[in-house]
């Protein structure tokens, strides 16, 4: 069919399409892919490996007294992880609080309101991208130093969900950014020449079409807070708590803190304790991102 049509056109007087001879795939290319492979195989191996070590290794400890029992450090055959697991919902759970919704709101801003012609949006922008990229540990100075001391809020579950709601600010900011400005700009003109008002059009058409994306990139950007220990640590949450928390002014400790602990501990029992509630942990991690997932499938719009 093909020759067919070269011959027609030459026919007609058009030009001829020249004919491409098929051409092996480069050994640089080839090379180059098996090296990709290589990498994405090496990673998975390692992956796939801590994951079975950690659950063969925990798997005596897991069962109901992980969850049921508070720590102990005389006998570790019927301690647990209550007061951590507990502290870790309470923290996470303000930490979405207070993030979310700022987060939200400063992308809106500057991708439906702000002049990018202005200096001062200019230097917010290149702030949100700088922070984005800070260590962790920087913002446990911050928050030891201005949360904890300079407004007195002293070593509790406001002070950690404040400081991890900085760690995360930037991405949320990011994620729901780059969600907005997915939305076709052919929607937003329809909405406006419509009667809509700009914030109607944004309610309304924008941000239901945007949720998918803002959802998904929060709950990562929570799924990396739940997992912080170094700045937590500097702020205080403790190693050893046989209570929960009662509210944003109580002390706390959280997994990945109880989890250190229990490494630290020289008896055999305490790694089978640590290896549980890494367990756990992912457990929590996994129904999280899993969220994420549902959320992004439920609300996904095709344009």
């Amino acid at each position: 069919m093909g020759s067919d049509v070269l011959d027609k056109g030459a026919a007609t007087g058009m030009p001829e399409v020249p004919r491409l001879k098929g051409r092996g795939t480069p050994w640089r290319e080839r090379f180059f892919q098996l090296s990709l492979w290589a990498s994405l195989a090496v990673g998975v191996v390692f992956l796939v490996w801590l994951l079975v070590y950690m659950v063969v290794e925990g798997w005596p400890r897991l069962d109901s007294r992980i969850w049921s029992n508070f720590p102990d450090i005389i006998d570790p055959t019927n301690a647990g992880a209550q007061s951590a697991i507990m502290g870790t919902i309470w923290v996470i759970a303000f930490t979405a609080l207070y993030c979310l919704p700022t987060g939200v709101l400063a992308s809106i801003y500057l991708e439906e309101y702000a002049d990018p012609n202005r200096w001062w949006n200019r230097v917010i922008e290149i702030n949100i991208q700088n922070l984005a990229a800070v260590p962790s540990i920087v913002y446990g100075i911050l928050g030891l130093g201005i949360i904890s001391r300079g407004l007195g809020f002293g070593q509790t579950v406001l002070t950690a969900s404040l400081t991890l709601s900085l760690l995360v600010l930037p991405t949320v900011i990011i994620a729901s950014r780059e969600a907005i400005r997915a939305v076709p700009q052919s929607i937003r003109e329809a909405s406006l020449a419509l009667g809509a008002t700009q914030w109607q059009t944004i309610w309304r058409q924008v941000l239901p079409a945007a949720v998918p994306g803002m959802a998904t990139g929060s709950i990562l950007a929570l799924s990396r807070a739940i997992g912080e220990a170094a700045p937590l640590l500097l702020l205080g949450g403790l190693t050893f708590i046989t209570f929960n928390p009662t509210g944003v002014q109580s002390p706390f400790t959280v997994l990945p803190i109880q989890i250190f602990n229990w490494i630290s501990q020289s008896r055999a029992e305490f790694t089978a304790l640590a290896s549980a509630a890494i367990v756990v942990l992912l457990v929590i991690l996994l129904a999280m991102n899993s969220l994420a997932i549902w959320l992004r499938n439920h609300y996904v719009r095709r344009w």
